[in-house]
C-alpha cells in the first residue's frame, strides 16, 4: 500500500530524506562539492509484506559551494524490516548536473601532496561555526566519508549529521591516495546524542573516496 504521508509521518520521511543526502554525498560528494537539501517536494511510504517499509522521495539539493548549482533527484530507501542491522536500500536518480570539479579537485591534491609536513588540525567547525578556507576540502571530504557511515548505521528512526571534525590527522603513504584519519562528532537528532566516531579515509581525484575503517567511540569528557 502507498500513501502520501500524514502529518504524524512526515518526521519519518524527513529522516528518510536526510539519509538520501547522506548517501548522494558518499557518492556524489568529493573536497570541491557538498550536497544539502534545499526542499522535499513530494514524500510517500509504501508498506511492502515481509520486507519493510520503502519511503519514495523527490528532492531538490543544492552544493554548498555553488548555491546556483540547483539539481532535482528522486530517491527509494527502503528499511528491511526487523533487520536492525542491515544498511537500507538506496536508489537515487539525479535530475541535471553538477558543476565539474575535477580543476578544483585536483589543486586540492597537489596541495596536500605538497606539503612538508603532514596536515593535522582540530575542531573544524570551530566553536564560533568558522572554517578557515584551506580546511574546507577536509571538511567535505569528511561529508563524504560521514554519508557513507550515515548510511551503514541508519534505520528508519534515526537521523545523523555530521556535528564537526575534533581531529584529522593525514598519514604518510608510499602510493598516490591521501590518507586521513578523522576523529568526528556525528549528532543524533532523535536521541539528540552526539557521538564520537573513527573514520580512517583514502580520497584520489581518479578514483574516489574509500572508508577503509570507522568505528563508533566511546564518549569522553572533553566531547
Amino acid at each position: 500500500m502507498e500513501a502520501l504521508l500524514q502529518h504524524s509521518t512526515t518526521a519519518a520521511a524527513g529522516r528518510a530524506a536526510a539519509l538520501a543526502v547522506a548517501y548522494l554525498n558518499h557518492r556524489r560528494g568529493g573536497p570541491s562539492r557538498g550536497l544539502v537539501l534545499h526542499a522535499v517536494t513530494t514524500a510517500t511510504a509504501q508498506d511492502i509484506d515481509n520486507v519493510g517499509r520503502k519511503y519514495h522521495l523527490k528532492l531538490v539539493l543544492e552544493d554548498i559551494l555553488e548555491k546556483d548549482n540547483i539539481v532535482n533527484c528522486t530517491a527509494e530507501i527502503l528499511y528491511h524490516l526487523g533487520k536492525e542491522n542491515a544498511a537500507p536500500d538506496v536508489h537515487f536518480t539525479i535530475e541535471g548536473e553538477f558543476k565539474n570539479t575535477d580543476e578544483q579537485d585536483n589543486i586540492f591534491y597537489n596541495r596536500i601532496k605538497s606539503l612538508k609536513k603532514e596536515l593535522v588540525a582540530q575542531n573544524i567547525p570551530d566553536s564560533h561555526g568558522n572554517v578557515p578556507p584551506e580546511m574546507e576540502p577536509i571538511r567535505l571530504l569528511a561529508r563524504v566519508a560521514a554519508g557513507y557511515v550515515i548510511w551503514q548505521n541508519s534505520t528508519e528512526n534515526t537521523r545523523y549529521e555530521l556535528a564537526q571534525i575534533k581531529d584529522v590527522r593525514q598519514v604518510k603513504r608510499s602510493d598516490d591516495y591521501l590518507e586521513f584519519d578523522y576523529m568526528v562528532l556525528l549528532h543524533e537528532f532523535v536521541s539528540q546524542e552526539i557521538i564520537p566516531w573513527q573514520m580512517t579515509v583514502l580520497w584520489h581525484p581518479q578514483h574516489g573516496i574509500k572508508v577503509t575503517q570507522n568505528s563508533r567511540q566511546p564518549k569522553h569528557a572533553e566531547y
